[in-house]
């Protein structure tokens, strides 16, 4: 199964989670792509001692899981994309929605 995750917060227990999930599917043998919207595309700047999302989304892409993030979000706050956070177009996310068979959002 393709499964779509649009996370559009960066509170770092919704994110952990979310990370959590799609490495969890990645290992199901599933196909995760992520798309990060809004302040979603914060997510290299989340520190908290409990949730750590750092290590979610390290397993998450070792495991092979796809990110891509919004350029207009990123833009707007002053940033680049980056190994974790490249710039992705709206266009990206329909196609995103449009080829997968589930879609979650988180945020």
């Amino acid at each position: 199964m393709k499964i779509g995750i649009v996370i559009s917060t960066n509170e770092p227990e919704e994110v952990w989670n979310a990370f959590r999930f799609g490495t969890t599917a990645l290992n199901a043998n599933h196909e995760v792509s992520v798309f990060l919207l809004n302040r979603g595309v914060e997510i290299e700047e989340i520190r908290s001692e409990k949730y750590k999302v750092d290590e979610q989304v390290a397993s998450f892409l070792g495991n092979k899981g796809k990110i891509l993030a919004c350029g207009t979000c990123l833009k707007s706050r002053q940033k680049e994309g980056s190994g974790v956070c490249p710039i992705s177009t709206m266009r990206d996310l329909l196609k995103l929605v449009e080829e997968s068979d589930r879609i979650l959002t988180f945020g």
